[in-house]
This record gives C-alpha cells, sequence and structure tokens, in this order.
C-alpha cells in the first residue's frame, strides 16, 4: 500500500535513543565503507581507461589498496606550519569533515512506513526527516565549504589561500544553479521533505519530467565537490596543491575523506531527487510486488550511487580541466539563466495544470512564446549587419621585469621580441652545395 505524501512524516521522531545511534553509527559506517570502495574503483576504472594495470599489490586485485592507503597516511608525520593560525589550521580540516557526513541524515535508504525491524522495534529506513530537508542539506553543504576556505587562509601561504578564495567563487557560482534546480522538484512535489519527494515520484521520476534540472543539479554537484573537471580549488599545475598543500598526515586524509563523503551524499541527493531514490527501476517494479519492501530498496538506492560515482570517475578520465573564466563564464552565463527560465517555464506549465488546463494548452501556452522569442533571435542574427574586422591598434611594448619579476602584458601591451641567433640553414644549404660542386668536377 503506497503512503500518501502528507503521511510520510508521521514516521519519524518516534525512535527509541539506542534505535537512533545504531542508524548513525549505520550511515557513518555505509559512507565510509562506499568511500573506501569508490577509491579503489576510481584507480582501476582511471588504469582501465588509460589502459594501465592499476592497484594490484595489496589484497586479492588489489582491493585493499584504500585501506593501505589510509594507514600511510596516519603513519606519516604530522607537520604544522610555523607561519599558520594553528587553532584554525588544525580545525580546518574537521570543519570540512563532518558537514560531509551530517548531510547523510536526511537521504531515505527506504520507505517511510515501520517496514524493517531492528532488535524487535520496528523503524524507517531513514536517520530522520524534516519540512525542509533539501534546505538542511544546502546549508549544511555550504558550512563544510569553510573548511577549505580556511584551510588555504590559515596556513600562510599564497598557494593554499588562491585554492580557498577559488573554492568560495565556485561554492557560490554553482549553489545558486543547484538550488535553482531543486527548486524545480520544490514546486512538482510539492514539499522539500526527502521522503516525500520519493514517495512523489510514483510512477515517473522526475528525471523524466524535469531533464533540464537533473542536468543542471548533475553539472553543480561536480562544480560543488571539486572534482575534474572542475577541481580547480586543487589544481596542482597552477597552485602546487590548493587548499591543502600545507596538509599532511591524518589531516591532509580528513580532506580526501571530506571529498569522497561529498560525492557520495550529493549522489544520494540525485538519486532521491530525479532517479526515484530507493525505488527498484521500471522493469523491475512491474513484476516484482517486493522489490520495494523489506531490505530491498537499500539495495536500489546503492546501486544509482555507485552508478553516479562512475559517472564521476568517468569525468576524471576524460575531460581535461577548465581553466578558470571558463568554469565561471559556465556557471554565471549559462547555468544560471538557464536554470531561471527552465524554472519560469516549469511553474508556469505547473499553475496551469493545476487550473485544469489540458495537455495540449499547456504546450501551445507555455511552447509559442518560446518559440517566438527563438525566431526573433534568430532573424535578429540574420539581419544584423556583420562588422568589419577592424585592424588591431598598434600595442605598445613593455618591459616584462620591469618589477623584479617576469609579470604577463597586459590587454593592449606586447612582448618584446626575442632575440634569436640567425638562421644557419643558408650556410649550411651553400656548404653542401659548393661540397656537391667540387665532387662532381673531380669526377
Amino acid at each position: 500500500m503506497t503512503l500518501a505524501a502528507s503521511d510520510t512524516l508521521s514516521f519519524f521522531g518516534h525512535d527509541p535513543w539506542w534505535l537512533v545511534l545504531i542508524k548513525a553509527v549505520f550511515v557513518f559506517a555505509f559512507l565510509v565503507g562506499t568511500v573506501l570502495i569508490a577509491i579503489v574503483w576510481e584507480r582501476k576504472v582511471v588504469a582501465w581507461m588509460q589502459l594501465r594495470i592499476g592497484p594490484n599489490r595489496h589484497g586479492p586485485w588489489g582491493m585493499l589498496q584504500s585501506l593501505a592507503d589510509g594507514i600511510k597516511l596516519a603513519l606519516k608525520e604530522d607537520l604544522v606550519v610555523t607561519g599558520a593560525d594553528k587553532v584554525v589550521y588544525v580545525l580546518a580540516p574537521i570543519v570540512a569533515a563532518i558537514p560531509a557526513f551530517m548531510a547523510f541524515a536526511v537521504i531515505p535508504l527506504g520507505p517511510a512506513g515501520n517496514e524493517i525491524s531492528i532488535f524487535g522495534t520496528r523503524t524507517p529506513m531513514q536517520l530522520t526527516d524534516l519540512p525542509i530537508a533539501l534546505l538542511y542539506i544546502l546549508a549544511v553543504a555550504s558550512v563544510g565549504i569553510y573548511g577549505i576556505v580556511l584551510a588555504g587562509w590559515s596556513s600562510g601561504s599564497t598557494y593554499p589561500l588562491l585554492g580557498g578564495l577559488r573554492s568560495s567563487a565556485q561554492m557560490i557560482s554553482y549553489e545558486i544553479a543547484m538550488g535553482l534546480s531543486f527548486a524545480a522538484v520544490f514546486i512538482y512535489s510539492g514539499s522539500m521533505s526527502t521522503s516525500e519527494i520519493v514517495a512523489s515520484q510514483q510512477p515517473t521520476w522526475f528525471a523524466v519530467l524535469l531533464p533540464v534540472s537533473f542536468i543542471i543539479y548533475v553539472i553543480a554537484m561536480v562544480g560543488e565537490t571539486n572534482r575534474a573537471p572542475f577541481d580547480l580549488p586543487e589544481a596542482e599545475g597552477e597552485l602546487v596543491g590548493g587548499f591543502n598543500t600545507e596538509y599532511s598526515s591524518l589531516k591532509f586524509a580528513m580532506f580526501m575523506l571530506a571529498e569522497y563523503v561529498n560525492m557520495v551524499t550529493v549522489s544520494a541527493v540525485a538519486s532521491t531527487l530525479f532517479l526515484g531514490g530507493w525505488r527498484a527501476p521500471y522493469p523491475i517494479s512491474t513484476f516484482w510486488a517486493g522489490a520495494n519492501h523489506g531490505w530491498w530498496p537499500l539495495l536500489w538506492i546503492t546501486i544509482k550511487i555507485q552508478l553516479l560515482l562512475f559517472f564521476f570517475i568517468w569525468l576524471r578520465g576524460t575531460l581535461p580541466r577548465l581553466r578558470y573564466d571558463q568554469f565561471m563564464k559556465l556557471g554565471w552565463k549559462v547555468l544560471l539563466p538557464v536554470s531561471l527560465v527552465w524554472l519560469v517555464m516549469v511553474a508556469t506549465v505547473r499553475a496551469l495544470r493545476n487550473e485544469g488546463y489540458q495537455f495540449g494548452q499547456v504546450v501551445l501556452y507555455v511552447g509559442a512564446p518560446i518559440v517566438v522569442i527563438l525566431l526573433a533571435f534568430l532573424i535578429r542574427d540574420l539581419v544584423k549587419p556583420k562588422e568589419k574586422d577592424e585592424l588591431p591598434a598598434e600595442q605598445a611594448e613593455f618591459d616584462p621585469t620591469a618589477d623584479g619579476y617576469p609579470v604577463p602584458p597586459l590587454p593592449g601591451q606586447s612582448l618584446p621580441p626575442v632575440p634569436r641567433r640567425p638562421s644557419r640553414a643558408p650556410k649550411l644549404q651553400d656548404a653542401l652545395n659548393g661540397a656537391h660542386h667540387s665532387s662532381s668536377e673531380g669526377s
């Protein structure tokens, strides 16, 4: 029996304290175990994509490589930079790691009904739920960014500071688009509760009903987790190691743990909002009535999370890192306008449907203005006269080392020509011709 969306929240808040503790430990163990698997899986998949072997020493098929890496990091010397703000320097990894675990507390791993029994007590397969669960996820994710920013600032070094500043700009740029993709889900589901959002995706997932929101969220979640091709806060080629350059041992491990836990959390959020959450995929749910009951939903959401983690790995193995200006242009000039336009369309469609308009009328009222606007832009581009290419103004030369260290030229400036040795090609050619002429006369 399917529960009404308004009834799902009534199942939460009644567990005894020992059951809450068990569920919290399970969530922590689930995240850590998924991270250990994801690290090995990433190294194996990227090695396969790049025609390498990958980890193959620790454990069967190298499956214990993550455990070996953890032991190695724990045994390394724990350094504290002399010029660092030591209190903030030590707290920054903790601030980055803890919110990553907290955000998973409202992710539903199964139905909201009391379908499972733990030591004789019936309970839902979710730690807790809130009427504003998704706002809680956004708030906790925003706090996690402070750990990266404070790590870069407290290190007392230039490159970590640049990495921390990049991270804050990255969070601001892409969290707006992510929030707008959430808003479309709010409109369609009528709730911000994660369990109610999953219940409202019956029978069609929101990835089908809201494809643009799903695509925008997928792009934004890669930017939020600082993963390739958006790993600019820790760009090794530009910043040595980014915000974590001055960290080692367990503090460095906590940053890596926070990154991978954030990947698992945003994948779980994507599964919950757009991929039906814990529900079984369409072919399975049609012929198996018990697929969405008992402990089976835990399997389906785990598979969806692993597929999204594979998407993260796939991006890292195939796409090069973007330039910073390209990254900001994508966030502010592409994702944000598209999100706003799409949100207006979704709200209009939802309002017309609530007023009783038929599907054909909705398509006409929403699609016709969009077609007219697109045609207007097309006609403008065709009619607009092409600007003649103007010759570039004469650029002023400048000395790149005038201030004691080399700097790149500004717009309107040009580098002086590099002095080069005259080419020896004509002399060599003349010498070869003379030798050839002498040999021909001798013969």
